[in-house]
């Protein structure tokens, strides 16, 4: 996930000292909300839930109760809106009560949302007025009845000067906002920020948050693209990672300059989702999987067509990676 006007082509820090990561997440009092699918009742070799974040149909230009018909129909358990989309539907004189519920009969939940907010900046200024679109966006994920909002460095993309002990203190303050919302903010790798840009720094904020909400929302391509490599995540416990955003990548172009728009099915890329998979499932994560994809050749395709191949190509790649077996070492 990015802003429209990110810069793409920027490199991540290589992860941060190992032993923050080490440290796991293990705190950390907020559960993946009770969705249509009860993790109890997933059968063995599909532990997880199955969730759309709504860039994947983007370029359909679809009204987000639109693609909740779509996703239903294709049979995902969960959506993942943009904020964008709900003010769309507000502004066209829907009600967000009335749209969730609509979602809710659909079978999904709402498991998490993206927006832009600069909570993390040094300006004191930018920052509070950061704050103040997180209080709305949260006022609208609550409304719609989401409990999870994901939270990118925002107007960070170039700096990698900021205090790690500040932005733990920011993101602290964010969470402890959260609080009155009953909206979680996760923070979220962004591989082409110079700060927050590999998922070893995101831990490090999040575990010096000190607060029993604090979790990360990890992303595929992010992890390629900011050189954090896969590995990593297992250092998590499963109380930090309650989504995490789904896709792959082809090998070329290469780490530095591919993009978001090059983001391909499941099985599609090169990127290691067996390993990963088998990661995720061994430290006890039973959250979603969130496709999120950019992929403007896709947005040519009918969009029904699109969401019922990527889930099929994601269970297929869950169901092939959790049967085969680790290697040997």
């Amino acid at each position: 996930m990015h802003p429209p006007d990110s810069g793409l082509t920027r490199r991540g820090w290589l992860a941060l000292a190992p032993v923050m990561t080490c440290m796991g997440l293990n705190g950390g009092s907020a559960q993946a909300v009770e969705g249509p699918v009860n993790e109890t009742r997933r059968p063995a070799d599909e532990p997880f839930g199955y969730c759309l974040n709504t860039s994947t149909v983007r370029g359909h230009n679809l009204t987000l109760a639109r693609e909740a018909e779509l996703a239903g129909a294709a049979g995902y358990h969960a959506l993942e809106p943009w904020i964008s989309e709900l003010d769309a539907h507000t502004k066209a004189g829907g009600t967000l009560d009335g749209l969730g519920r609509q979602i809710r009969g659909l079978g999904l939940s709402i498991e998490s949302a993206i927006g832009f907010f600069e909570w993390a900046v040094d300006d004191d200024a930018r920052r509070l007025k950061g704050l103040d679109e997180a209080r709305r966006e949260m006022e609208l994920v609550r409304a719609v009845g989401g409990s999870r909002l994901a939270a990118p460095p925002v107007g960070l993309i170039d700096r990698s000067d900021v205090d790690p002990k500040r932005l733990a203190d920011r993101y602290r303050a964010l969470l402890e906002l959260g609080e009155k919302f009953g909206v979680v903010p996760q923070v979220e790798v962004w591989g082409f920020s110079r700060t927050l840009g590999t998922l070893g720094e995101a831990a490090r904020v999040a575990i010096a948050a000190d607060h029993p909400d604090a979790c990360v929302l990890a992303d595929v391509y992010h992890l390629y693209k900011g050189g954090s490599g896969f590995h990593g995540v297992k250092l998590l416990s499963s109380n930090a990672l309650h989504v995490f955003h789904l896709n792959d990548y082809p090998a070329h172009p290469g780490r530095e300059q591919i993009n978001d728009a090059d983001r391909v099915y499941p099985g599609d890329g090169v990127a290691p989702l067996g390993g990963l998979l088998r990661d995720l499932n061994a430290l006890g994560f039973r959250g979603y999987l969130s496709i999120e994809l950019f992929n403007r050749t896709y947005w040519k395709e009918d969009a029904s067509v699109v969401l019922k191949t990527a889930l099929d190509k994601l269970r297929s790649v869950v169901k092939r990676s959790l049967a085969e077996k680790p290697a040997k070492k």
